[in-house]
């Protein structure tokens, strides 16, 4: 049984950490390094392109999820590249990983960039974190983007949370294979035993912010894969959240939400980031009037 759960678990962070690490490795180099000193934490984000800003936040435990596709947003926008606490260029604090906090986080950073109301993109964690900008502080945040996000804990598969329960567990266990990794290799300075200790630590813990959801007044715009590891019915649940699938939105359209709902086909949460629909699902939202 215990072995079973391990390996549960080691799946579940071997699909966390699968993008590109080339990736990695190409944005350590760039020219574009910048920190911001914000709420006691040394933040790391790197700035692509120009045009309106769309704050990027990558998913657990991998700072470089979305792989080429940030290269992609870029095209038409000024996309900022946040590395969430702990994660790639951002040092770790003794403060824990909690969505909220980094939501806190994500807002001083658009407050140290002057960037008035921001579009803001999370994937996965970063979605969480997305979702707890928006809601913590809902005058920086223009338009919403949530790739893969849930406001349930239990909006996942049963399995995927036992998995991520286990997670903080095995932390000492799967660090070091993380470490020798090309992700590990592209971020020598990351203490990866206690990164899955501390993503482990916000994981197994319940939330539910359905409430909050529907009170939420930026145009949003929720992303899932079409084997994701987020229930088909939570997708539902949080699109009705959100104001929609309450009624035909008539023959000229009219009657639609103002919120938007993408699944993405062939895809799975592992895979999302990375596939190449989603810049183009993206900026189609973004730039409805």
């Amino acid at each position: 049984m215990l072995r079973r759960r391990f390996l549960k678990t080691a799946a579940a962070t071997a699909a966390l950490t699968a993008t590109l690490p080339v990736q990695a490795q190409e944005t350590l180099g760039m020219p574009n390094v910048n920190f911001a000193d914000i709420n006691g934490q040394h933040v790391f984000y790197s700035v692509h392109g120009a045009g309106k800003p769309l704050v990027l936040l990558h998913g657990g435990v991998n700072p470089d999820s979305f792989g080429g596709n940030l290269a992609a947003l870029a095209k038409g926008r000024q996309v900022i590249a946040v590395h969430l606490q702990a994660h790639g260029r951002t040092p770790d604090t003794d403060r824990p990983l909690r969505a909220e906090t980094l939501g806190d986080d994500v807002a001083a950073v658009i407050g140290h960039l002057n960037l008035g109301r921001a579009d803001v993109m999370g994937y996965s964690l970063g979605a969480g974190v997305a979702l707890q900008t928006v809601i913590r502080h809902p005058d920086v945040v223009d338009r919403l983007v949530l790739v893969a996000g849930r406001m349930r804990q239990d909006g996942a598969y049963p399995e995927v949370v036992a998995a991520f329960n286990q997670l903080e567990a095995n932390a000492a266990a799967i660090g070091p294979g993380v470490k020798a990794s090309p992700l590990g290799q592209a971020y020598p300075d990351v203490d990866w035993t206690s990164l899955f200790a501390k993503v482990g630590d916000l994981t197994k813990r319940p939330f539910d912010w359905s409430a909050d959801v529907a009170r939420v007044q930026a145009r949003t715009l929720l992303v899932f894969a079409d084997a994701d590891c987020v229930r088909p019915e939570h997708m539902v649940e949080f699109w009705k959240a959100l104001g929609g699938g309450q009624r035909d939105a008539g023959i000229d359209g009219s009657l639609r939400p103002a919120n938007q709902l993408a699944i993405v086909p062939n895809a799975t949460h592992y895979t999302l980031a990375v596939d190449p629909l989603l810049p183009e699902i993206v900026e189609r939202f973004l730039a409805t009037p």
